[in-house]
């Protein structure tokens, strides 16, 4: 069995067992929306995922997919952000390493990152207040320097 196909039945286990503790319905398409996630790299948005999945021939409305992406997140297989932007971005979380993100204003790429000091800010942080930290987020909004010498060029001419 490949790493994916082990991480798509260890989170299709972690729903199932959410799904059965809080008496919801364990329908088709909630497992089909999840492994969809599963396979995909990066973030993306509710309308994406739609896309993608009527492209792929998939029966489901927007209304199941915001609906599982609640029961999802509830169960911390997904994690959604908010990058400034009037829509949500979500990206899976399962088995995946902590890292933050830059967000370019210009163009509105997003920019994984991993910084191990972070880390260790969050570890005294813990010491500090006797707590376990769950999660932490951290964006940085900006603008990449090429941007920048391109509007000075610009405004020189």
């Amino acid at each position: 069995m490949s790493e994916q196909e082990n991480i798509i039945e260890k989170v299709r286990k972690i729903f199932t067992d959410y799904l059965q503790h809080h008496d919801f319905r364990k329908t088709p398409e909630r497992f089909m929306i999840l492994e969809e996630i599963y396979n995909i790299d990066g973030h993306f948005d509710i309308d994406s995922l739609y896309t993608q999945m009527k492209d792929k021939k998939f029966r489901v409305s927007k209304a199941t997919l915001y609906n599982t992406i609640e029961l999802l997140m509830d169960c911390n297989l997904v994690t959604k952000h908010q990058f400034g932007q009037n829509h949500a971005q979500f990206e899976r979380s399962y088995k995946f390493k902590q890292h933050d993100h830059f967000i370019d204003v210009v163009t509105g790429d997003v920019f994984e990152y991993c910084d191990p000091r972070i880390m260790e800010i969050q570890k005294s942080v813990e010491d500090m207040f006797d707590v376990d930290i769950a999660y932490h987020s951290l964006t940085f909004y900006g603008t990449k320097r090429r941007h920048k010498r391109k509007r000075i060029n610009q405004n020189n001419n």
